[in-house]
């Protein structure tokens, strides 16, 4: 026996799996029949259905990215563009019914000839028509080692390289040296040998490795060391003063046949000569001056405006400069005025200005704030401060953006629950909660009642839910089912505890503490007046008489109107000054017919304005009731018949609603449309009642719905409690009843002003009414 390629293996696993219809479709993950028609892929070799693979194909889910164009295997991702047409066989022949008789199903049973991928191989794959990756190459051939030196038969699909035992040889890089290493794969490694340097001028020396570019940067093996040549020209007299250079030195600048004009360069040596100069030999020959201003530029001044040398023509350096320059601070925000003697480089003098940097540092917290600021990174010096996630400890590292790193410091010490039963062992991190506990609270409790809650690490316990009996804060009434941390009960009753002026009861809901805040009563004083019998209403005042002050009580007071509807109310002190003068009135009126002497009528004393104050005015709707009265009476209409709605719409709507509505006309008129609407949808729908539900709302509005539900006939009731309570009506069918006039419309008509009505038995009167 002989083992198998382990490429052979997997396919002949493929085969028995599709042979014995084991093997599963990845798309539709069913068993592939031996009869089905499939589809292989030629990259990982899964086998599918066909129909899957085209259902695939087609969907969207399978189409390429990135540009690419085709669809996309399930298996291996892979990019294809091959359209699904036909049924083909492994090795890519067309379908043939007599495949599925053969060994293997799916396959032609002939010879593969398919090329290996991947494999420098020549020959083709020379088994039967299988599925999977073809093996490797059976043939054998010779190769060579990787030196060239030696060769080797080997397989034809043997991807192996072979070396030898010999040294390689090869010539480096440097074309100088040959290479130590043994029969080796790729490139020789560069040549690590070192060569010594020397610089042009002969003065340094360096080593740099063999064959490198730094070795022939200049084709001589040599480089420049950055110095001063300081060679002697060829004058003998003057050094070189060239940094260190390849070529040779050049002439001597000072030479005559080297200088054609004077030091400042404005006029040639050929003019001065002709002026009478001496001609100059040697270098060393002073070279004649032309006598005008040099004119050099110097490196003072500013780009707009340059600074030239103002002496006379001279050989060597200018001198200092007399005028000034201005220089720019660190931060280039000022600018400085600075004589051009102290400046030899702009550089070399710098001042700071007191602008202060505004930018943010690097933390984003914290601003700049230094003087004459250049950094651009702005890192922030300060420590950052903050707590850790531990709590315990603060971040110790300069001041940065985002949250901080968890805290370092670990405790070798066991972390465990109150009682003991639940442990973390260490190393703990800093900051780590003790761990969960599943026992009951073992903690002493204020009370005795069973504990509930399980063992945690908080100093406090949970408050205690156990249900009692407690007494309300006003010892009024003993409450039932109140969790045991519950102090402070409110029954929800008036307190009524006598208060220390020994008059009044406090009137505060049950409470906590003393009755009076301010410790002094201010409930109006009860007592009754001496004049009236009317309670004093003064803030109380238990040790204080009375005080005379005039009373306030709102009263009736026997005034009317001819027709006796309207009735007026007064403050009892302005009533006793109404009677007085009533009685007055009548006193003048019985005396007006005696006769005494010379004496003077009591009459004469009192006007007519007076006369017709002791009387209250008709209004509007009163003329309107007499004329309706009058009709009735010319019509012969029954007293039972109302038909001109003279009892409902006498006195239906009271005064005191009338002067709560006009302080909000808009509210009643809103109420009454939905009462209207209300009572309406009663009446004509199936329903026998229905109702409304208003909002919160105050005590005043709540009376007003009262008084016109009423009216109405409709049920109003109030829910719920201070500030909440609310107030709801329902309309009863049969019951319920829009009345003729609105409250809205009454006090619209009053507020007009009108014409008294006419008399009703002229016949102009009756044109007039129609």
């Amino acid at each position: 026996s002989f083992a198998l390629h382990p490429q052979e293996e997997k396919n002949s696993k493929i085969a028995f799996k599709l042979t014995t219809e084991k093997y599963e479709c990845m798309v539709c993950c069913e068993v592939i029949r031996t009869i089905a028609p499939v589809w292989s892929c030629q990259n990982c070799y899964h086998v599918f259905h066909l129909n899957c693979i085209k259902k695939w194909a087609r969907s969207p889910a399978s189409q390429a990215e990135d540009g690419n164009s085709g669809w996309r295997c399930p298996a291996c991702q892979n990019a294809s563009t091959q359209v699904l047409t036909t049924y083909t066989c492994f090795c890519g022949k067309v379908n043939n019914p007599e495949w599925n008789r053969n060994e293997i199903p799916h396959s032609c049973g002939e010879l593969c000839r398919k090329r290996r991928p991947g494999q420098d191989c020549p020959h083709s794959c020379n088994i039967l028509c299988h599925p999977g990756p073809c093996p490797s190459c059976p043939a054998f051939m010779t190769k060579t080692c990787e030196c060239g030196r030696t060769s080797h038969s080997v397989r034809c699909g043997q991807s192996t390289t072979i070396h030898c035992s010999n040294v390689c040889g090869n010539t480096l890089n440097c074309g100088r040296h040959n290479c130590a290493q043994m029969c080796h794969v790729g490139k020789c490694h560069p040549c690590q040998l070192t060569v010594q340097q020397v610089c042009y001028c002969g003065s340094t020396f360096r080593d740099v490795l063999c064959g490198t570019n730094e070795e022939f940067s200049d084709g001589f093996g040599k480089f420049s060391c950055q110095k001063t040549c300081d060679k002697k020209l060829n004058c003998g007299r003057h050094s070189c003063m060239q940094i260190c250079h390849p070529e040779p030195c050049q002439l001597c600048p000072r030479l005559p046949q080297v200088v054609h004009c004077c030091p400042c360069g404005q006029t040639p040596l050929s003019r001065l000569l002709k002026l009478g100069c001496i001609e100059r030999k040697l270098c060393t020959d002073p070279i004649p001056s032309c006598g005008k201003t040099c004119g050099k530029p110097l490196p003072c001044g500013s780009r707009d405006f340059i600074h030239t040398c103002e002496n006379l023509c001279h050989e060597g350096e200018c001198g200092p400069c007399s005028r000034t320059s201005n220089i720019y601070c660190r931060c280039a925000f000022k600018t400085k005025e600075v004589p051009c003697a102290r400046l030899k480089n702009k550089a070399d003098i710098t001042f700071m200005c007191d602008k202060r940097c505004n930018k943010k540092r690097s933390c984003g917290r914290h601003k700049c704030n230094e003087i004459c600021c250049v950094d651009k990174e702005h890192k922030c010096p300060l420590v950052c401060g903050r707590k850790l996630n531990c709590s315990l400890h603060r971040c110790e590292e300069p001041c940065h953006r985002g949250n901080c790193q968890t805290c370092w410091q670990t405790s070798f010490d066991e972390l465990t629950c109150y009682c003991g039963e639940s442990v973390i062992y260490p190393p703990v991190p800093c900051g780590t909660q003790p761990p969960e506990c599943k026992n009951s609270c073992t903690r002493p409790h204020e009370c005795d009642h069973p504990v509930y809650h399980t063992c945690h690490s908080e100093e406090k316990c949970p408050p205690c839910t156990y249900l009692t009996q407690k007494w309300c804060m006003g010892k009024h009434e003993l409450r039932n089912n109140i969790p045991c941390h519950l102090t402070d009960i409110s029954c929800g009753l008036r307190c009524n505890q006598m208060l220390k002026c020994g008059m009044h009861k406090c009137k505060r809901i049950c409470h906590k503490g003393v009755c009076l805040i301010d410790e002094e009563c201010k409930q109006p004083c009860t007592s009754l007046r001496l004049y009236c019998n009317h309670p004093c209403m003064a803030p109380c005042h238990p040790s204080l008489p009375c005080p005379t002050t005039s009373c306030n009580t709102k009263v009736m007071v026997d005034l009317q109107c001819e027709c006796g509807r309207r009735k007026e109310s007064m403050i009892c002190s302005e009533a006793s000054s109404t009677y007085q003068r009533i009685a007055a009135i009548s006193i003048a009126t019985k005396l007006t017919d005696m006769q005494l002497g010379d004496s003077v009528e009591i009459s004469r004393l009192i006007t007519k304005k007076e006369m017709k104050q002791t009387r209250l005015q008709c209004n509007e709707e009163c003329f309107a009731l007499e004329r309706n009265r009058r009709f009735a009476e010319a019509l012969h209409i029954r007293d039972n018949s109302d038909p001109f709605n003279i009892r409902s719409s006498g006195s239906k709507y009271s005064d005191n609603l009338k002067e709560d509505a006009r302080k909000d006309l808009k509210f009643v008129s809103d109420i009454e449309k939905e009462m209207r609407t209300l009572v309406e949808a009663v009446n004509k729908g199936k329903h026998s009642k229905r109702s409304h539900c208003y909002p919160p709302m105050n005590r005043d509005h709540r009376r007003i719905i009262h008084e016109l539900a009423q009216i109405y006939g409709i049920e109003s009731v109030s829910y719920d409690n201070e500030p909440k309570r609310n107030v709801v009506i329902t309309a009863v069918k049969g019951k319920s009843i829009c009345p003729s006039n609105t409250l809205t419309s009454v006090l619209e008509r009053e507020m007009q002003t009108r014409p008294p009505p006419p008399i009703p038995h002229y016949r102009q009167t009756d044109k007039n009414y129609d």
